[in-house]
């Protein structure tokens, strides 16, 4: 059971994932509404975050601050991106061979995630200070007025979707590192190596046969592990 929920959760070297697994996966789920969500708050400021207000020059519908507006524009449009280059390499996770490349993978999908929700913590209260501070006369026609509360709400939605991420991406490195993992046998391929058989005190030798099989953990390398007895002596 631990062997499927540690392959289900990172999937095995060199493994092909079926694409409707993949799509069903949580990490999945939350990758796609993470996109949706940069998608929103990044379309709705470009689109209608900037008003005209009697003259050529466009102002920042969040009380006139271009720094709200640009901010926005800059956590969303990163988010976006980031979102479709995490879900390639969920996609392609399982093929990576390299035991450190696969180890680091997660740790910048851990790095990158948490820090992608505190941003996107203060996008939404940043945005939020700044609409409460607009004041009615400045977006005639209530003009830009939904495309600001829009980027407000999928700011704070996005806060959620980018802090499970986290969550997941710690949840499938911790699955990927035991006490055995990481140990200098395994990443050289190398199986540990079984101790013979002492002698008892009394002079009579106790034979011991031992066979065990060495699976592949997550982080490890997809090689050939033996199966072997102990010789009797």
């Amino acid at each position: 059971l631990e062997q499927q929920q540690r392959a289900a959760a990172l999937g095995r070297t060199g493994s092909t994932i079926d694409p409707i697994t993949f799509a069903k996966q949580p990490q999945t789920i939350l990758r796609v509404l993470s996109w949706i969500f940069s998608l929103v708050v990044f379309a709705s400021i470009v689109n209608e975050g900037y008003v005209n207000m009697g003259s050529e020059r466009l102002h920042c519908v969040f009380n006139k601050n271009a720094d709200a507006c640009n901010y926005g524009v800059f956590v969303g449009l990163v988010g976006l991106l980031a979102c479709s280059f995490f879900f390639l390499l969920d996609y392609k996770f399982s093929s990576i061979s390299s035991v450190k490349d696969r180890k680091k993978a997660v740790m910048l999908e851990i790095g990158f995630s948490g820090f992608w929700a505190f941003l996107y913590f203060v996008s939404f209260c940043f945005l939020a200070n700044q609409w409460s501070r607009t004041e009615a006369d400045e977006l005639p026609l209530n003009q830009g007025a939904d495309a600001a509360r829009a980027a407000i709400a999928f700011s704070f939605f996005s806060i959620i979707t980018w802090a499970g991420l986290t969550v997941r991406a710690v949840q499938k490195y911790l699955l990927g590192t035991d006490m055995t993992l990481f140990t200098t046998e395994h990443l050289d391929g190398a199986a540990p190596t079984q101790p013979y058989p002492s002698n008892s005190p009394g002079g009579t030798t106790t034979t011991t046969e031992t066979a065990e099989t060495y699976q592949n953990p997550p982080f490890t390398e997809n090689n050939a592990a033996p199966t072997y007895q102990v010789p009797i002596y």
